[in-house]
């Protein structure tokens, strides 16, 4: 559980990162990180950190599929450390 929870927070962590690095390219009108990597990141350990990006640099909030993908990501891995606590 431990290690898992360690996980998440890193993910969280550079996932805002990406966010904002790629919020910073959009208005330089430089290389832009991918959407589906955006979502990957979100949903696979990031979605904390992929919500508060959204929200703090304000970055495809417009976009339902990212709220709808960052959002089932942060349920199942709350989900998740449900059933490691559990177990």
């Amino acid at each position: 559980m431990k290690y898992y929870l360690i996980f998440l927070l890193v993910m969280s962590i550079l996932t805002c990162i990406i966010y904002g690095l790629d919020k910073h390219a959009a208005k330089t009108n430089n290389w832009r990180t991918p959407e589906r990597r955006l979502l990957l990141f979100g949903f696979f350990g990031g979605a904390v950190g992929a919500l508060t990006g959204m929200q703090l640099f304000h970055h495809k909030t417009k976009k339902p599929r990212f709220w709808i993908i960052n959002i089932l990501g942060l349920v199942w891995q709350i989900a998740f450390c449900i059933y490691l606590y559990k177990a």
